[in-house]
């Protein structure tokens, strides 16, 4: 039934699709859609307005209108479709995809070198490997994969090891990685896995590196979402990175 009430607006000529509003809502009712930020149906947003101070371009606002009226069974139900959705994709990528096998091996600083040309740790012209696991993309890593055990943990937008030349022996050196992109993927399924991982793995530390694009910066907000979720006290670094390749903080 429609009412007249309050409800969030969001302009989408102002919205740089960063997700920031998606992770602050607590009802699931925003998603990033063909790149900027919608309200998925008014029956899911409560109005009150939680992902307002989220966004950087000032692009949300409540406004009062006539709209469906907010119904939290249809909150619970959208939110356990998401959780689900969360549950189902590790396994399915891991029973179906190849690049989803886990495998671990010894990096440059584990291993004397071979001599032979597959070696996991053989030198190329940008110096040695850092890499001792797979996969790396936050959605393919299970949450008690055996290299998350007692880790200082690497979480890394994926363009980070693109513009930083030293990304290996800078970031990954000794630490387990996990990478994704949280303007395109899904948020909500960030911080479940992520949470996950926290609580089950007895992770050490927490490393996040960005660009400096206003889309990177849900990272580090799922990141403290996910370690709010799971309960576990895990100090925590933040690293910005410009376009060029520099350490801007």
């Amino acid at each position: 039934m429609k009412i007249t009430r309050k409800i969030i607006e969001i302009d989408e000529e102002k919205c740089n699709g960063c997700g920031n509003c998606v992770v602050a809502c607590a009802e699931g009712a925003i998603e990033i859609i063909d790149g900027v930020a919608k309200v998925i149906a008014d029956k899911y947003c409560d109005g009150l307005g939680a992902c307002i101070g989220d966004c950087p371009e000032d692009a949300l606002k409540i406004i009062e209108r006539e709209a469906d009226g907010f119904d939290e069974e249809a909150v619970e139900e959208l939110l356990k479709q998401k959780a689900d959705r969360t549950e189902k994709a590790p396994l399915m990528a891991g029973g179906g995809c190849p690049s989803a096998a886990l495998k671990t091996f010894p990096t440059a600083g584990d291993a004397e070198p071979c001599g032979c040309n597959n070696h996991a740790s053989v030198k190329t012209s940008g110096g040695p490997s850092a890499l001792g696991h797979w996969p790396v993309q936050i959605r393919l890593v299970p949450p008690n994969a055996p290299f998350l055990k007692g880790a200082d943990l690497l979480i890394a937008a994926d363009c980070v090891p693109v513009a930083y030349p030293d990304f290996h022996g800078d970031f990954l050196k000794g630490k387990a990685v996990m990478i994704g992109c949280p303007k395109f993927d899904d948020k909500e399924g960030y911080i479940e896995k992520m949470a996950q991982v926290f609580a089950v793995s007895g992770i050490k530390s927490i490393t996040s590196v960005i660009m400096e694009v206003p889309c990177c910066s849900a990272l580090p907000m799922i990141i403290k979402k996910a370690l709010e979720k799971s309960g576990a006290d895990i100090p925590l670094e933040e690293v910005v990175v410009s376009a060029r390749g520099e350490i801007l903080s």
